[in-house]
């Protein structure tokens, strides 16, 4: 769960990055789901995986 802070923070960089405004519900699904796709790329083995695939 991410914090109201944290949510007009993400809506505040959408609409620099892209030029629309996005809602608080869509932030925070957006955000998570960002938050969830760093958290499988950096986990430690993704990064065992990688090292052994290489």
């Amino acid at each position: 769960m991410l914090s109201n802070k944290q949510v007009t923070s993400f809506q505040l960089l959408w609409k620099n990055r892209f030029g629309e405004e996005i809602s608080k519900e869509e932030a925070c699904e957006k955000g998570i789901k960002l938050v969830n796709l760093i958290k499988t790329i950096c986990s430690p083995d993704n990064k065992q995986n990688q090292k052994e695939n290489n």
